[in-house]
């Protein structure tokens, strides 16, 4: 399997599980609770195919990074919550620090 499709498949389930997990509202509901799990599950196992190529740090820092900024915007459709000026500067330099990583780095292969 290609690392960069690993890699997107384990940040989608770590979205979809941690969104999840308010749901779960302290894992007192069933499905919520079983999507928590199986979606960790599932980005753990995928995160373990794309370190077959990728340094464990880069996958780690994309994987996050990514995860971090979705779950924000996930967290504004969904729940409502909203983010002020800092938090949005602070993602933009998360999403700056994704895209340095991926272009500049001799870390990873292209």
């Amino acid at each position: 399997m290609n690392h960069w499709l690993a890699i997107a498949i384990a940040i989608v389930a770590e979205v979809t599980a941690t969104t999840a997990l308010k749901a779960s509202n302290e894992f007192t509901r069933l499905w919520p609770s079983l999507i928590v799990v199986v979606g960790y599950g599932t980005a753990f196992y995928f995160m373990t195919i794309s370190m077959r190529v990728l340094p464990v740090g880069i996958m780690y820092a994309i994987w996050s990074g990514l995860g971090i900024v979705l779950i924000s915007i996930l967290g504004w459709l969904v729940y409502r919550q909203t983010l002020d000026v800092p938090a949005m500067v602070g993602m933009g330099f998360i999403i700056t620090g994704v895209i340095i990583i991926n272009v500049f780095s001799k870390s990873i292969g292209h």
